[in-house]
């Protein structure tokens, strides 16, 4: 069963045994920021965490690490917690397939229970606001889905975009934000300033889980981020108009900001410790006026910790960037397998794929840089053979160790686009970008001395499935 608020997750996380409701009391810092620091160095199953006794707040409830494993990550989907990482992979493929889906229109959202607006705007009185790591530059909103629009095609749905930046608080009323170039409000942005004019915004906070999701896939400009939420949910998203902006936002939000990127307005933002494992430093960034204010009664404040890889991040885009990927590459190479995009948002990809000819594997590669999400990310692409798992490690480092030869299966590409948060790019936004051709040559190309592989005894399969049951067994017997 769907989710349709963020309450209703966390409760059915908790029911699994994947909520952690800390009661003693904390401070703001270091103690949540370290909390979930700590959440994430517990492994594969870690479980989200609850805070509702914090020094300085009246009545505090403040959720972090809600999609920060994959077991967390399995519910969010209505699946089973120890579905593989591959599984929901293959399960979020599926449902894919399902897009575009209807969205459901509802009124009365939870969070219109509340509203301030215009000089009565504070963001202090009702968000709980902490900083995540000891160097940020300020409080940050990092798990929030901001809303815009196309300036020169305001009606079109498709065009409406649904995404994930960061924004520092920078006053009562006050965000600074950041436009990745790559990424959809950038090119609204753009257009606005072109006019002459504000961009409206509507920034929503503490969403159902697969809206998070969404916020963060790299979807082609006019591909609806509520459809593919409808799409990957089963089930309709429920959206409503926002009061002020007129825009289309998640129907079960806690929190509703409304406002506008000021034209032409840049303010210094940072630094903060972002999904590269870095501080990013301080750059000239939008910023955001908040004109309205609409909440839940007592909201769920909910935040997402980014640090030194994995984290919260990672679980929470990791899938997401991957079967995009898959989608575009697919379309025009149907001999791709599988791709496992899940390191620093695909900086770094691994892509299987079947191969035509001698040098396909690095036309493949070179595809993948291509990609919409490519253009900003996809740093390294490894290629392999399509009987090597891109998910399983180790077949991937015996492709590396024995298929590349340095001098022929490298492919260099200088002074390509990345975003500039790549802590490597210099100048910051420029890179040379790698192609590491790790299959087995065919004809023509005849490089190497390639017997046959060892592959497993076809009985492997049914030994895998008896040894399990009988692990499975034995520890039942123990408990």
């Amino acid at each position: 069963m769907p989710y349709d608020d963020l309450r209703s997750y966390l409760d059915a996380l908790d029911q699994q045994g994947q909520l952690l409701h800390v009661e003693e009391q904390v401070d703001p810092e270091p103690d949540l920021g370290a909390a979930a620091n700590a959440a994430n160095r517990l492994g594969e199953q870690a479980p989200a965490l609850y805070f509702d006794n914090v020094t300085g707040f009246e009545h505090p409830r403040i959720a972090l690490n809600a999609h920060g494993s994959w077991a967390n990550h399995a519910i969010a989907f209505d699946l089973p917690p120890n579905t593989s990482t591959r599984g929901q992979v293959e399960e979020f493929i599926r449902r894919w397939e399902n897009f575009p889906a209807p969205v459901e229109r509802r009124d009365d959202p939870p969070w219109a229970e509340n509203s301030v607006s215009s000089s009565d705007v504070n963001l202090f009185d009702v968000l709980p606001l902490f900083r995540l790591n000891d160097g940020d530059g300020g409080f940050y909103l990092d798990k929030a889905a901001v809303v815009s629009r196309d300036p020169d095609d305001p009606e079109n749905f498709d065009k409406q975009n649904v995404g994930t930046y960061r924004m520092e608080v920078k006053g009562t009323n006050r965000l600074g934000l950041q436009p990745v170039p790559m990424h959809d409000i950038a090119l609204h942005l753009n257009a606005a300033e072109q006019r002459g004019e504000d961009l409206p915004v509507a920034v929503t906070l503490g969403n159902e889980p697969v809206i998070s999701v969404v916020a963060g896939t790299p979807l082609g400009y006019e591909q609806s981020e509520y459809e593919m939420a409808g799409a990957l949910r089963g089930s309709p998203e429920p959206i409503t108009k926002a009061p002020l902006t007129g825009l289309d936002v998640p129907w079960g939000s806690e929190v509703v900001l409304e406002g506008v990127i000021e034209g032409r307005q840049r303010e210094i933002e940072g630094p903060f410790g972002e999904f590269t494992g870095h501080y990013s430093g301080g750059r000239s960034m939008t910023v955001l006026r908040v004109d309205r204010i609409s909440y839940r009664t007592s909201p769920v404040f909910e935040s997402l910790y980014l640090g030194m890889p994995w984290t919260e991040v990672d679980y929470l885009i990791g899938p997401a960037t991957c079967v995009p990927l898959y989608q575009q590459l697919r379309a025009d190479f149907p001999e791709v397998q599988a791709v496992n995009a899940m390191y620093t948002h695909g900086l770094l990809a691994i892509v299987s794929t079947r191969k035509r000819y001698g040098g396909f594997a690095r036309s493949v590669g070179l595809r993948t840089m291509t990609t919409p999400h490519g253009l900003g990310y996809c740093k390294m692409v490894i290629v392999v053979d399509e009987d090597v798992d891109p998910f399983n490690l180790p077949q991937v480092m015996w492709a590396l160790s024995t298929k590349v030869n340095a001098a022929s299966d490298l492919v260099n590409l200088p002074n390509m686009s990345v975003l500039e948060l790549d802590p490597g790019s210099q100048p910051p936004g420029v890179t040379n970008k790698l192609v590491i051709d790790a299959t087995t040559p065919v004809a023509p190309d005849d490089r190497g001395r390639y017997g046959q592989p060892v592959t497993d005894l076809p009985e492997t399969g049914a030994w895998i499935d008896k040894l399990s049951s009988m692990i499975a067994e034995r520890a039942n017997e123990n408990r």
